[in-house]
This record gives C-alpha cells, structure tokens and sequence, in this order.
C-alpha cells in the first residue's frame, strides 16, 4: 500500500473545521488547525509556540484536562468536556477527544487533541426538548379547549328564543378566542416540527417568537352548517380524558344519537363485544391501545362498522392516521378541538361508506 504523503496529512488536518491542536512536551503550541481561527478567531502566528493554557479560561482547567489524560492507561480522553476561550474572551464549551503522543522510548513528547465547538450541538438539542414540550403542551391545551368549545356548542343549542339572542355576541367572542388559541397551538407545534420561526421585538432588545404570522383566523362559521340527520345512531366514543368523551356524547345525544363512551382502547373492545354500534370515535394517542391498533382490532372483527379518529396534534408523529389510512381507513379523519358542525358532517360521511 502506497504511504499517504507527510504534507497531505499535514494539509488534512489544517484544514479541519474542528479545532485541532498539538503541543510539545513543554505544553507549546507546534499546530493547530484553520478551525482555530474559524472558531475562536485567533490568527496563525501570534498562536505558535505560545502556552496551550492560552485556550482555556483558566490553569485548572487546563489541568484538568491533561489529568485526564494521564489517568487513562493510554493516554487518551474521548468526549472529555471542557471550556475554550476565544479571542473576543467569550468562553466557548468543548468536546475534546485527544492524546499524549510519545517517542519510541515511551517518552512523552506533546500531545494532540480535537476539539469539537458544541454551541450548536446543545443548541438544536435544546430545540428538539423546546419542541417535544411543546407538542406535549399542545396536546394537554388541546383536550381542555375541546371541551369548552362541545359545552359551548351544548350551551348554544340549549337556549331558545331571546335568551339566545341576549347571549349569542358573547358566545360568538368566547368561540372566536378559542379558535385563536388553537390556531396558536397549531402554529407552536409546527414551529417544533419543521424549525422554522419568526420573531419580533418585545420590549427593549428582547426578541419574541411570532405567533401570530401563520394565524389563518377564526374559521368556526366557515364550517359547512347544512343538515346532518344523526337521529338513531349508535356510536361508541373513545378516550382517555373523560370531560372530552363527557362533551361530546352530551353533543351526540343532542343530535338523537345512542352513545357510549370507553376510556381506553382495551375497554372499547369490550363495549364492542357488548352491543353492536354504527361508528366508533376513537382518539388516536392513548395509553396501552392506541387507534391505530384499536382500528385494526375492530376492523377485523366488524369490517361494516365505520370508524373516525380524532387527535389533538397538528402532525401524525407516529404515522398511526397514515398506517391506518394504508389499513384502509376511509378518511375519517379531523383534529381536536372538534367543531360541532364538522363533527356530524364527518360522522354522516363515514356512516354512508360503511353502507
């Protein structure tokens, strides 16, 4: 095998974006890469042969690094966390993989380490924690407001004549800022899927998310309003919060509709043993069974019977919609918090496939 010229590897490591630095026995520094500059911004020759200790914020810490090495048996560290500090004098952390070099004899004659800048590194993973809360907040706003919106629903259904005209300015403003908090939600769990935010000043140099920009507007009246006949439906709904199965049998049941609730995918197979039902409204994220598995357990039993699922989240994490989609599930498909009237368009719709 043909040896890898000297100058080349020489030129491989200038090149690195890391920062990669070799000493001499006395601690000097006898190389470094082009990432030193990039990262901490020092030129090349005010760094030669200068103390390596120049890098760290303090002697200890420098120290504290080299005992590392001399502790290991091999005289080397790996992911050895540790501070630089950059020619500006911000302090920048590290991740530090290195090693004592020595002679023929076991003498030791310097040592080399690559250090990797880890700024962005904790950063993005500081956004995938911010954006696994903020799917999970979401998803906890999600049921609440699902429930003020049915009750708002029941409310307005409930009232006749002038009671419902004195109150109606008012539910319509109640129902328009809960639109606006799911549209917000909607933006938030967005935001953490794909990475992309804008932002606006808040206050004097301080800078706040813009939740607003992909805000689309109430949409609660744009909903198709005509005639759903529901009378006479037997329908099983599933879900792990209670207040959320509770409102909508309450809108169900309005609408002439038998209905049973189960809070969880198990017990829903057993209220399907039980009586025989035209549809089941299933949540898609529950604990034990989720609707993908429930879907596939009842298709299998009662292929006639139609099925819809409901979630709170804006995008399908786990794929259940889609694989049960592949499953051959009709499109049955909407999103908590639940518009009354969409709700008995898309319980109408599934009704009639499953004809």
């Amino acid at each position: 095998m043909d040896r890898v010229p000297l100058k080349y590897v020489d030129r491989l490591l200038e090149s690195s974006l890391d920062i990669v630095v070799a000493t001499d026995a006395d601690g000097k520094v006898i190389f470094y890469s082009d990432g030193v500059r990039k990262t901490l911004g020092y030129a090349r020759d005010p760094v030669r042969n200068q103390p390596v200790t120049n890098f760290y914020p303090s002697l200890e810490e420098a120290r504290k690094v080299m005992r590392a090495m001399r502790d290991d048996p091999d005289g080397r560290i790996m992911n050895f966390e540790s501070v630089f500090v950059a020619k500006d004098g911000k302090q920048v952390p590290v991740s530090i993989t290195g090693a004592i070099i020595y002679d023929t004899d076991g003498t030791e004659i310097g040592s080399i380490g690559f250090a990797k800048d880890l700024r962005e590194i904790r950063r993005k993973d500081q956004l995938a924690t911010l954006g696994e809360i903020a799917v999970g907040l979401s998803h906890e706003i999600n049921n609440p407001l699902t429930v003020i919106w049915n009750n708002l629903e029941i409310i307005r259904s409930a009232l006749k004549g002038d009671a419902a005209r004195m109150v109606e300015d008012n539910l319509v403003a109640i129902r328009t800022e809960v639109e606006r908090i799911r549209m917000r939600i909607e933006t938030v769990e967005l935001m953490a899927r794909t990475g992309v935010y804008a932002s606006k000043e808040y206050l004097r140099g301080a800078q706040m998310i813009d939740l607003v920009a992909s805000h689309r507007g109430a949409q609660w009246d744009q909903e198709d309003k005509t005639g759903h006949n529901l009378k006479g439906l037997r329908i099983l709904v599933v879900d792990d919060d209670e207040s959320v199965t509770s409102s909508i049998m309450q809108i169900l049941r309005s609408e002439g509709c038998e209905v049973t609730t189960a809070g969880s995918g198990e017990q829903a197979i057993e209220r399907c043993k039980e009586a025989v039902f035209d549809l089941v409204l299933s949540d898609v994220v529950m604990p034990g069974m989720d609707g993908y598995d429930l879907y596939l357990e009842l298709k299998a039993a009662n292929p006639s019977m139609a099925m819809i699922l409901m979630t709170a989240y804006y995008y399908d994490k786990d794929h259940i919609i889609k694989r049960s989609k592949l499953e051959g599930l009709e499109g049955s498909v909407f999103k908590k918090p639940i518009n009354p009237d969409h709700l008995k368009k898309v319980i109408t719709k599934a009704c009639r496939l499953a004809e």
